[in-house]
């Protein structure tokens, strides 16, 4: 008897803006690739905006080394763009290097 094969689509919805507060700087957006895009232009004074969103998140990362320990994130491409970010503004979160707020939905799975 084999196993059957299972495709599952896993779908990621915000039931409102999201907010990420560094200090008294804020970034809003519909997702969190949107708050990482605007950190990134922040952060990197706009020099480096076409920076692709991982290779971001490892710079950021290392910044932070001396706070958040590089093995908490996995930049592998095992996952989207959109886990990846909402992954790292958690971690800055849990971490204290920021606050997220802003309802989010977890994924549900659908066939």
């Amino acid at each position: 008897m084999s196993n059957p094969t299972v495709l599952l689509r896993f779908i990621c919805a915000y039931s409102e803006a999201m907010l990420f507060r560094i200090g008294e700087k804020e970034y809003t957006g519909k997702s969190a690739v949107d708050i990482v895009d605007a950190l990134k232009l922040d952060l990197l004074d706009g020099g480096q905006e076409n920076l692709p969103l991982r290779e971001f998140i490892r710079w950021s990362m290392f910044q932070l080394g001396d706070r958040i320990p590089l093995r908490e994130l996995d930049v592998s491409d095992q996952l989207s763009n959109e886990m990846l970010a909402l992954n790292y503004l958690l971690l800055r979160d849990e971490y204290g290097i920021g606050s997220l707020s802003g309802l989010y939905v977890a994924p549900r799975i659908s066939g």
